[in-house]
């Protein structure tokens, strides 16, 4: 009896792997999740003791299917492991760091819709940085994009920044978006391992910097004594955000666009701030404000117009 199931298992893993576009919707779905999923337990557990828990847990549970991958990649994770755990310290790690610690003074809402600058954040640091053209529609989508993010960090009052009367919180976020555009840049030099060994040594450089922020910045490594006495609320939360965000988001997302192509892959990132404002207003019940509507309005149009630039220079 046991063959056969093992074998049913299989099949039904290898047809959703072969089904890019559901894998691009439930790659976003889940990172969407992750903003949810941590605001959910914002008052239970500390921020930093969630993404040590996060990212701990993250390498333990990849390790077993990554070893074969790690044992054929050796030679070069020999040569570029101080790289590799550094896209982990800061892809994985900081990120996620700065965007939980964001969520205890900001809303879910709010974080959803600044993540949706990352696409225009990357687009003109790739300007910046590496010189990479860019037309001026593509300049002014960037622009209009980013006035998005400012109407939502300062709460549909965009005055307050001559005050510098902003919500921490949102700051933070912002830093969030900054920091995984600097790891989306970087990653034109990773080393061309496969991707199972490229996401176990980057969990465990997040997994050591995660730690010694948790010992610097938040309640101590101790802390993790306090976690069999949470509520199943929080193990449920980290159970998520350790499997779900961490590994098959990373997983679907990457075999999406081995199967249609970057091109056709990356507008699947816009879905990202899509779930993570509809779980907020669904599951954590917060209101969306009419500066929201507006924030969201001006951020996409932003990134229709730069994309239709791009198209159009092609």
């Amino acid at each position: 009896m046991t063959k056969p199931l093992d074998h049913e298992n299989r099949g039904i893993s290898a047809r959703l792997l072969d089904q890019p576009y559901l894998l691009l919707i439930l790659a976003p779905l889940f990172w969407g999740g992750n903003v949810v999923a941590a605001k959910l337990v914002v008052d239970e557990i500390d921020p930093f003791l969630l993404l040590a828990s996060r990212c701990v847990g993250a390498t333990l549970f990849i390790l077993p299917f990554s070893w074969r991958f790690l044992a054929a990649d050796w030679p070069l994770i020999r040569r570029h492991w101080l790289l590799l755990m550094a896209y982990g310290a800061v892809g994985y790690a900081l990120f996620n760091g700065f965007l939980y610690l964001g969520l205890t003074t900001t809303s879910a809402v709010n974080s959803s819709i600044e993540q949706a600058s990352l696409p225009m954040l990357i687009l003109a640091a790739n300007f910046i940085v590496f010189r990479v053209r860019a037309t001026l529609l593509q300049i002014l989508g960037v622009l209009i994009a980013i006035s998005g993010v400012i109407l939502t960090a300062t709460h549909g009052d965009p005055a307050r920044i001559l005050t510098l009367d902003l919500n921490v919180g949102d700051g933070f976020v912002i830093l969030a978006c900054l920091t995984y555009t600097a790891y989306t840049l970087a990653l034109r030099f990773r080393p061309q391992v496969h991707m199972m060994t490229f996401m176990a040594v980057a969990f465990l450089g997040a997994a050591i910097t995660a730690l010694v922020m948790l010992q610097l910045l938040g309640s101590g490594i101790a802390s993790f004594a306090e976690i069999p006495q949470m509520s199943p609320l929080v193990w449920a939360v980290i159970v998520y955000v350790m499997i779900f965000p961490s590994m098959f988001s990373q997983v679907f997302y990457a075999r999406g666009v081995e199967l249609v192509g970057a091109n056709r892959a990356a507008p699947s990132h816009n879905l990202i701030p899509v779930f993570g404002a509809l779980g907020s207003v669904l599951i954590l019940g917060e209101r969306l404000e009419l500066y929201h509507y507006l924030a969201a309005a001006i951020i996409i149009g932003g990134i229709v117009l730069a994309d239709w630039a791009a198209r159009r220079r092609r």
